[in-house]
């Protein structure tokens, strides 16, 4: 009996054919189905951030479009973001003096553009303190007036100038026309982010959007330090070419307009202008003396140094000054 017993527990225990790997091959396809799975789940998962990517990028559009209806001048992030001003920091078109002939020019030169005409991109380079960008503000003040709010202002700062390509095109569907402005431009070093700003005056297939123009204020005419240029023109194998290439940034600006230092005259005109627009009293043979001392002390003969000269006299006096 137990022998019949031993062979029928034989008989139940099948038996495996040499090479036989069919228990290999099950986990084998439960591995595959899991891979394909996480497969699966990864595209689910990139496809859903490329939605939300989208989705966040036209409300962010559609909120710079809606804030460009509610104010004349905004600050570009370089996440996407159009940052209203309520309140632009400028003075009167009027109290610029001793730069009469480039605000002449600017100032036609942006009536044409708010119009729809053509106009060149401006660079307004030269002595500090002058009012560079105190004149392109005023300007846009002056002419946005005239076409009823218009025409926009948009300050990109120098550090975010890669992402201006993105800020072009985020304007060129609008039905409004904007003055992209850069104050203090300049580059050093090894930067190289001046190629973008190349190829958005006037590079690429799409070029500079017809709605679009470009303000920048330096103290270089050529925007890249001496350092700079004389480094590539001695490391190059060309050393023209690489010169060339440098100095050609400032050639995209059809504008070149130069700030020279003032005279004591024009200095002084400067101080009894501010003085008659903010009500500031004093004895002219007193505020000449006063005025020329405070210039002395500061070494140099600018608008910038008669505003603060102002500042001064009207905090002393307790005027105070709106601009």
């Amino acid at each position: 009996m137990a022998k019949k017993s031993r062979k029928t527990s034989l008989r139940k225990t099948p038996l495996k054919a040499p090479g036989d790997h069919s228990g290999r091959r099950g986990s084998a396809t439960k591995g595959r189905k899991a891979a394909v799975a996480s497969d699966a789940a990864d595209r689910i998962a990139r496809a859903l951030e490329v939605i939300a990517d989208a989705t966040t990028a036209a409300t962010e559009r559609t909120d710079n479009h809606a804030a460009m209806k509610r104010a004349d001048a905004f600050v570009w992030h370089p996440d996407g973001r159009l940052m209203p001003v309520s309140r632009v920091s400028r003075v009167d078109l009027g109290l610029l003096k001793s730069i009469d002939r480039v605000r002449d020019i600017l100032m036609e030169n942006t009536v044409r553009f708010a119009k729809g005409l053509p106009a060149n991109n401006a660079l307004l380079w030269g002595a500090r303190g002058m009012g560079k960008s105190s004149l392109v503000k005023a300007a846009h003040a002056s002419v946005n007036a005239e076409v009823g709010g218009l025409l926009k202002l948009i300050e990109i700062h120098r550090e975010d100038i890669e992402s201006l390509p993105g800020l072009m095109e985020l304007l060129r569907s609008s039905e409004f026309r904007f003055i992209v402005f850069c104050d203090d431009l300049s580059f050093d070093g090894n930067d190289a982010s001046y190629k973008s700003l190349k190829a958005a005056l006037e590079g690429g297939i799409e070029g500079r959007p017809g709605n679009v123009i470009l303000y920048a204020t330096s103290n270089r005419r050529h925007l890249l330090s001496r350092d700079m240029i004389e480094n590539e023109r001695s490391t190059a194998i060309n050393p023209g070419e690489a010169v060339e290439e440098k100095v050609s940034l400032s050639d995209r600006f059809g504008l070149w307009l130069g700030f020279h230092q003032c005279s004591q005259d024009d200095y002084l005109a400067m101080v009894h202008g501010y003085c008659s627009h903010f009500g500031i009293k004093l004895d002219d043979t007193e505020l000449k003396r006063e005025a020329l001392e405070w210039s002395t002390t500061r070494g140099s003969r600018s608008g910038r140094v008669a505003w603060q000269f102002t500042q001064e006299l009207a905090g002393r006096l307790g005027v105070r000054i709106a601009t």
